[in-house]
């Protein structure tokens, strides 16, 4: 599709720590091993696919989101109680909760997310469907 996303690629300077993390945040979120190879792991949803890699091009080996480029990824989850479920179990997983203090509403009171950072610094963010109202 014109203009949909067709793939993302992190970099990232430990492979086996993302496959642990990030790895298994996308399976939890549905998405299927794609493509494996010595420095990297894809893994698919749809027509879309994630990509983490160690390249042997990196110049640095720490990501800071602070910095100018990718600050976050955003993922549906479903809903409330399918997001409490996963950051319950993300700390197994090499996670921590950002904004311990505001969540699940670190996004604002209309917003039901989970905000979570892995070792290496990358940041998503899982949002919930969620109606105040019920």
């Amino acid at each position: 599709m014109r203009g949909g996303l067709h793939h993302i690629e992190l970099w990232v300077p430990d492979l086996t720590r993302s496959i642990d993390s990030i790895g298994w945040l996308l399976t939890a979120l549905g998405y299927a091993p794609y493509q494996d190879w010595g420095e990297g792991r894809s893994w698919r949803l749809g027509d879309t696919y994630i990509v983490v890699e160690h390249s042997p091009a990196l110049t640095d080996d720490v990501h800071d989101r602070c910095r100018p480029g990718l600050n976050h990824l955003a993922f549906g989850v479903g809903d409330v109680s399918q997001l409490d479920e996963l950051i319950a179990d993300a700390t197994d997983h090499g996670w921590t909760l950002l904004f311990p203090d505001r969540h699940p509403h670190a996004g604002g009171p209309d917003h039901y997310a989970g905000y979570l950072e892995n070792s290496d610094g990358f940041e998503v963010e899982l949002v919930a469907d969620y109606d105040e109202t019920s």
